[in-house]
């Protein structure tokens, strides 16, 4: 008999086991000092700028809530795993399908009990760390100093605790819900509960350890519940957000009946844990269901079904009244200051003469259209670029305030073509230069703007100081990152700007601020290299020991990160503030908790023509504040962020959260408080709100007869609400102009007249003493326009305009030849006892190259309108003959109109009632047109007829006439 020897059992290879290890600890320490190196970078970023401690304490915050969340989780959940295995029947019978699962489960238990804890604790612990900002926000919150109408309790619980109380209940929840799962798994794999032959059995250790679970699970839903009460007054509703007359008499009465029933549950499980009876919590369970659904369900259905429907107005009334007190509160809408305006829709001479100072001001030079030409104007080199649209100012120019037009010439790296090599996109082309300004009311005789600061160097009104510094190093539209600085001494390399002394091509320069973190030590080229994936950094021999490496220079990108509490305006704006390039941006602190308020969604409120796709990181609000005022300086960076509203309880608990951070408003300099403005984004949001709560009363509120809208941009063809605009202008009730903002009104719904309804305005200059905001800077008015006497809105002004047969002949010929017809803001003023409508007319090539010049302004008036070379000579023609009003392009030397004649007399020429003169009476121009006219017939009868040299013939007549036609009308 022979025997077999089992195979020896093959050894782990030591040099592949080596190898193994090996090779795991390298992968283990490079995705280390992957991550050393992303975190080291940003501490150099945070720590170069000065807010170190924003870091800080954001790693100090989500450190603390991981470990917090972890053992919150791990620990109860393996002590559950531990007392449900350990409590096991040592020596219960189980069925042969239990035992198959025990052989299966036996040899991974040690690392089930300890892996599962692991894993749920894991994913609770980044959950926590998620939810840091809640938990801090509580620890620092602050009392508002206002009752809620319903429970009377400060509104900062609503704020700072309510959010933090639901986040603390619900991870519990989780928690709880995990341990019983656990528990009754284990219990049932090692016999503690056993199922079969219609029997549930259940060891009485199991049975304490699921008792008590299951009844602190249900003390956790109880407290959920009453806590949900007080989320009724901060939830949306069929009309208002917060509690309703169902609510306040069903809902939360519900919720507390709900909260005790759950609350008793729960004490039943617990003594089924000492007596060992299921039938009292079981039963106490399907009674709770069965009461939420009769008092969380039945009831309120039955109550607003029977009672609130038919009776809505009168039961509604009271909540409908917190609603808009709530709401005007959160807004900061409750100052608005109404007046009753009658407006007069007939024109007169010298009807504008007291209103001298505002039509003065008028903005003639859009911003959103004259990008281009102050490209085609300014650009210099292609590498450089401006904003599109132009952002909008005011300087004190000569002892006057004057309204601007305002952009930064920066990089513009897709155009460097073959140019761009590693060694030009970092070191070379790091800044744009200068600022570009010019008037928003005056134009010269060719229609382009009129410049108080331009030009390579920069020259102007602006930067009449010695000390200006007008390069851009840091801007909306910067490199990625660039590398600059050198020792003293050494040549220059950056690009300055493309003309040099002595016929030099050029002028270089080097940076010498402080403006981003040093790279001189082959340490920091290696972390920069690791964060931007670029070998260059670590072998490039033009990086010295003086080299700084500037990244993230967005101007929001960089307020956002010192600051990542703050919502920011979509607008920032560059003004030259004590001699230096500054971006000023507008920060909001915003929440959906504010008791009884109304929400709204932020995306949809700011969104119009200038920012179709707006930027937000919270969509749906209810409060609003814009709390803090940032700079950041163009040239080198840092970033001041200023407390401006320091009654702000939201910003108060952030100062908590992160001391020292912020400036008072004392330490503003008297010029970058002449430059603060109310800001866009927040008077969209209001002006959003005031369609609806511009009214006083419940009874108007619900009865929605005063509901109003913002009018869509009538320039566009597409639905876009028509943005406000900021305008030196003096209100009917106000003592003098001031710089402000406007927007109009219309009839709320989706089918109405397009006629004005309200005016509102907003004080948007906070003065020019060092410290010390204007008292007037941000009262709002709002003029209601008397229904009786319709006065027309943006839109059928628009149509007015574009239907007058002479406006339209003019725009539709030059629209036929080589030109396009691009159509302004549409401004609406409150002057001369009435509303008067300004659109500047703009005409630029259908070519590639684009340079729009203004050509005509319309005006419009009641039913009377005005289309002229200016607007000095429109106004004069609408109030016929003498406006009484100087403009700013009164001076300019265009072409003269021709004396006015009466409208509204089909007999004489252009008496068809559009307007008075030029382009109707003047007969070169009438020749022009008619000779145009001709020749676009000409050109379709011979398109018709496929004659192409024929077509060519009157093609090119087309376009001569439409060249006589631009000249006439502009030169």
């Amino acid at each position: 008999m022979t025997t077999t020897s089992a195979p020896n059992q093959a050894t782990p290879n030591p040099v592949r086991r080596a190898i193994a290890i090996t090779l795991a600890v390298i992968a283990a320490l490079v995705v280390g000092f992957f991550l050393f190196a992303s975190l080291y970078a940003d501490w150099l970023w945070f720590d170069q700028l000065g807010f170190s401690g924003v870091l800080w304490t954001q790693w100090t915050a989500r450190v603390a809530m991981f470990v917090i969340g972890f053992l919150a989780m791990a620990v109860p959940v393996f002590v559950a795993i531990q007392l449900a295995y350990r409590l096991r029947p040592v020596y219960a019978r189980l069925s042969s399908q239990l035992d198959h699962y025990q052989e299966v489960v036996e040899p991974l238990r040690r690392l089930a009990m300890w892996g599962i804890p692991l894993f749920f604790g894991f994913f609770a612990g980044f959950a926590a760390s998620a939810q840091w900002e809640t938990v801090w926000l509580w620890a620092n919150r602050v009392d508002t100093g206002d009752l809620d109408p319903q429970f009377h309790l400060d509104s900062g619980f609503y704020l700072f605790s309510l959010p933090f109380f639901s986040t603390v209940l619900g991870f519990a929840s989780a928690m709880l819900l995990v341990c019983l799962i656990v528990t009754a798994l284990v219990a049932y794999l090692y016999g503690s509960v056993r199922i079969g032959q219609r029997e549930l059995r259940i060891s009485k250790a199991a049975r304490i350890q699921l008792a008590v679970i299951a009844g602190l699970y249900l003390l956790v839903q109880a407290a959920s519940l009453w806590l949900d009460r007080y989320k009724t007054l901060t939830q949306q509703g069929d009309r208002i957000t917060g509690a309703s007359y169902v609510d306040d008499h069903a809902i939360i009465p519900g919720l507390t009946i709900l909260a005790i029933a759950a609350a008793i549950v729960a004490l039943l499980f617990f003594v089924t844990a000492v007596i060992g009876r299921w039938r009292f919590p079981l039963i106490g369970t399907g009674l709770l269901i069965v009461s939420s659904l009769i008092v969380g369900i039945a009831y309120p259905w039955a109550l607003n079904q029977f009672q609130v429907v038919p009776n809505q107005e009168t039961l509604e009334s009271p909540y409908y009244q917190r609603n808009i007190d709530a709401t005007k509160k959160a807004y900061g809408i409750d100052g608005l200051e109404k007046s009753d305006f009658q407006a007069v829709t007939d024109v007169e001479p010298g009807q504008l003469r007291a209103d001298a100072e505002t039509t003065a001001s008028i903005r003639i030079m859009d911003p959103a259209i004259i990008s281009p030409t102050v490209r085609q104007i300014e650009q210099y080199r292609t590498y450089y670029q401006f904003t599109d649209p132009l952002d909008v100012d005011r300087y004190q120019i000569d002892g006057q305030s004057q309204d601007t037009v305002v952009s930064v010439r920066e990089l513009n790296m897709q155009e460097l073509g073959q140019a761009a090599s590693w060694y030009n996109t970092t070191l070379v082309y790091t800044h744009g230069y200068g600022m570009v300004a010019a008037k928003g009311n005056e134009r010269t005789a060719d229609g382009n703007p009129v410049f108080v600061e331009r030009g390579i160097p920069a020259t102007g009104a602006l930067t009449t100081g010695e000390n200006y510094e007008p390069r851009v190093y840091f801007g909306e539209s910067s490199p990625t990152y660039s590398i600059v600085g050198a020792p003293e001494g050494r040549d220059p390399i950056e690009l300055d700007y493309p003309r040099g002394e002595d016929g030099a091509a050029r002028t270089t320069t080097t940076f010498t601020g402080e403006g981003g973190p040093g790279i001189g030590d082959p340490f920091s080229r290696l972390i920069y290299s690791l964060k931007f994936q670029s070998t260059d950094i670590l072998f490039s021999d033009a990086i010295n020991e003086d080299s700084q490496i500037l990244y993230d220079r967005d101007p929001v990108d960089r307020v956002l990160k010192v600051a990542p509490y703050l919502e920011l305006d979509n607008d920032p704006y560059p003004s030259v503030v004590d001699g230096r390039i500054v971006w000023i941006v507008d920060g909001y602190t915003l929440s959906a908790d504010y008791p009884y308020s109304q929400v709204v969604s932020l995306r949809d409120a700011i969104s119009d023509t200038t920012n179709t796709t707006p930027r937000v990181a919270l969509d749906d609000v209810n409060y609003v504040r814009n709390s803090v005022k940032a700079t950041v300086d163009a040239y080198d960076g840092k970033v001041t962020l200023y407390a401006w509203d320091d009654t702000d309880p939201l910003l108060q608990a952030w100062q908590k959260v992160y001391p020292s951070t912020l400036k008072p408003v004392s330490e503003m300099s008297g010029d970058l408080m002449s430059h603060v403005r109310y800001p866009t984004d927040l008077f969209k949001v209001q002006r959003a709100m005031l369609g609806t709560y511009h009214v006083d009363d419940a009874q108007s509120f619900y009865q929605r007869d005063n509901a109003w809208k913002t009018p869509d941009d009538p320039t566009q063809t597409n639905a876009v609400l028509q943005p406000p605009y900021y305008l030196t202008m003096q209100m009917p009730d106000q003592e003098a102009p001031s710089y402000s903002m406007f927007t109009t009104f219309i009839p709320g719904g989706d089918d109405t007249r397009n006629v004005l309804m309200g005016y509102l305005s907003v004080d948007s200059d906070a003065g020019a003493q060092t410290g010390a905001k204007s008292d007037t800077y941000g009262k709002l008015r709002m003029l209601e326009i008397n229904a009786e006497t319709p006065v027309p809105g943006p839109g059928q002004v628009q149509n007015t305009f574009n239907s007058a047969p002479d406006v339209s002949a003019f725009i539709n010929i030059l629209k036929q030849g080589q030109s396009q017809v691009l159509n302004g803001n549409l401004l609406t003023l409150p002057v001369g006892g009435g509303l008067l409508y300004v659109q500047p007319v703009f005409v630029q090539s259908s070519g590639s190259t684009k340079l729009p010049t203004l050509q005509k302004v319309l005006v419009g008036f009641g039913d009377e309108i005005a289309f002229e070379d200016t607007l000095q000579g429109a106004l004069d023609v609408l109030f016929g003959g003498d406006s009484g009003a100087v403009t700013g392009d009164g001076g300019t030397d265009v072409t003269p109109a021709p004396e006015p004649t009466e409208t509204g007399n089909p007999d004489e020429p252009g008496g068809d009632g559009s307007t008075g003169g030029g382009t109707g009476t003047d007969v070169a121009f009438q020749a022009a047109l008619q000779e145009a006219q001709q020749a676009m017939m000409d050109r379709q009868a011979a398109l018709t007829q496929g004659d192409w040299t024929a077509y060519g013939e009157a093609d090119a007549r087309l376009t001569a006439a439409v060249e006589k036609l631009v000249q006439l009308s502009g030169d």
